[in-house]
């Protein structure tokens, strides 16, 4: 039999077992239950729970289910364990034979009981009532075998996850990271704001956006691409100091390990620091999460291996670039950089010198493991940063590089109004020639630079480094990545 022919077989066997639950009327859908103990907690007290004889009411899906005569014996588990359960027709009685005829591996069921251990040495649980709580339709997949296809993984998450619990605690901990950055900030006093999603010019970084239509206003929106870079300098110049926010961003790209389309970000900005201040912020924001979330600063990802406690190198972004590719990407030509690029066999997308020198940095960058901050980039490059003072064909502006990668984003912003009026001028007149990834200007944030805004540091990072610190691709660290709909598949059984 085939395995659709067989997932099929067991679809119309387990609808056959509900219909005769219903005529039995016994409830396979309940909406109350009366847990007492998770699983977790019986094991951590299982002697004292034996001695006193205690009565226990556990709620799970069975993972398993042995039938022996008058005598089962399974395994329910919940978020906290899984523990073997036994039950037989001598304590339930006529219960007995619908749990051992009716019930399967996967269905969600309440038991009562107390527990003991088997002669073994299993610790157990004797049922003295059940309660079916959930009649599965289709049965979770053989843990041994589980699910072999990569993109079933992502499509059923919900089944990995169950065979995987690892895979649940990988969340787990990406949760915490999180939670421990927004800790880390607000211990130092940054104010977390919230900005607007949905926006009339897209700010803050050069990506293609997602456009949508807003129907009241009559206008074309986007949804955002950066966590409210233009919005929190704007309460910089309204007289906030320190703000923060963590939220989700969007980008019509391509997807790569190190690429999505929706991702979490954080932002930060800092009155009165430039981004001398930031790398040293950074940095102490780094070791922190790597010690609170993983107990450890050294890591390997991607095949290199890398301490956050050493020390973390400084790299010239010009330097680097002529170190590796021999183009000075300052002073080479258009047709200098492609010839580079083709020769040394980098695809690449626009042929400005922005994309160019974008692209020949990205083949540099795999060769480092890091930590290491990137500074001193073109400002050709970087619309939003300030100018060096000891080279105005440069900016302040830091990158934290990791396994190969960027895993963070800073500078000192840009608050000269008459230099941000002209670099988005420029931005403009790229996209007019069809780089559609070139920043949209924001005139209007022009004129709040024009009533003065302090000098400020700001700086991004997002769930890349949670990635990087897993060994993961940002995929596999998103709950419910983006899928393309699967129309060819068994859920017809269903109609």
């Amino acid at each position: 039999m085939s395995e659709e022919k067989a997932i099929i077989s067991e679809y119309e066997e387990r609808k056959e077992k509900l219909i005769r639950l219903q005529e039995r009327n016994i409830e396979s859908y309940p909406s109350s239950s009366e847990r007492s103990h998770l699983v977790g907690d019986v094991l951590g007290e299982f002697d004292e729970m034996e001695a006193q004889e205690t009565v226990v009411v556990l709620c799970g899906r069975l993972r398993s289910k042995r039938v022996h005569g008058n005598l089962s014996f399974a395994d329910i588990e919940d978020e906290s364990g899984r523990m073997q359960i036994a039950i037989s027709k001598k304590e339930v009685g006529e219960n007995y034979k619908p749990f051992a005829k009716l019930v399967d591996a996967s269905d969600f069921v309440q038991i009562t009981g107390k527990v003991f251990t088997t002669k073994a040495g299993q610790q157990t649980v004797m049922v003295s009532e059940w309660k079916l709580l959930t009649k599965t339709l289709r049965g979770m997949p053989v843990e041994h075998f589980g699910l072999k296809d990569e993109d079933e993984k992502f499509r059923k998450r919900y089944v990995d996850m169950v065979l995987n619990p690892e895979l649940r605690d990988l969340f787990k901990r990406r949760a915490k990271f999180w939670r421990v950055m927004r800790n880390f900030m607000q211990e130092r006093d940054f104010f977390e704001v919230e900005t607007p999603s949905i926006e009339v010019t897209t700010g803050g970084a050069e990506a293609r956006p997602f456009a949508s239509h807003h129907n009241d206003f009559d206008m074309d929106i986007y949804m955002r691409i950066s966590i409210g870079e233009l919005w929190q300098k704007r309460l910089m110049a309204a007289g906030f100091e320190k703000t923060f926010e963590i939220g989700r961003a969007f980008r019509n790209e391509g997807s790569s390990p190190n690429h999505l389309q929706e991702f979490t970000n954080m932002e930060f900005y800092w009155a009165y620091a430039d981004y001398k201040k930031g790398m040293e912020f950074t940095k102490e924001l780094y070791r922190y999460i790597a010690k609170e979330v993983y107990g450890k600063t050294d890591f390997e990802t991607r095949g290199l291996k890398f301490d956050l406690a050493d020390k973390w190198k400084e790299i010239d972004y010009v330097d680097e670039v002529l170190k590796q590719t021999d183009v000075n990407v300052i002073e080479a030509t258009r047709d200098e950089m492609i010839a580079r690029l083709d020769e040394l066999g980098v695809k690449y997308e626009g042929d400005n010198r922005e994309r160019l020198t974008d692209s020949l940095w990205k083949y540099c960058r795999k060769n480092i493991g890091g930590p290491a901050f990137l500074i001193n980039h073109p400002t050709f490059i970087a619309p939003l940063s300030k100018r060096s003072v000891d080279n105005p064909d440069q900016v302040e502006k830091f990158q934290i590089i990791i396994g190969g990668a960027e895993v963070g984003n800073g500078y000192s912003e840009l608050n000269d109004p008459l230099d941000q009026r002209a670099r988005f001028e420029e931005q403009e007149k790229l996209l007019k020639a069809g780089d559609d990834e070139a920043m949209m200007p924001d005139w209007e944030f022009v004129e709040m630079l024009e009533y003065g805004m302090p000098p400020t540091c700001g700086f991004g990072v997002g769930e890349r480094l949670f990635a990087f610190l897993e060994d993961k691709t940002l995929r596999e660290v998103t709950l419910f990545p983006l899928m393309k709909p699967k129309g060819d598949n068994i859920d017809e059984i269903s109609d």
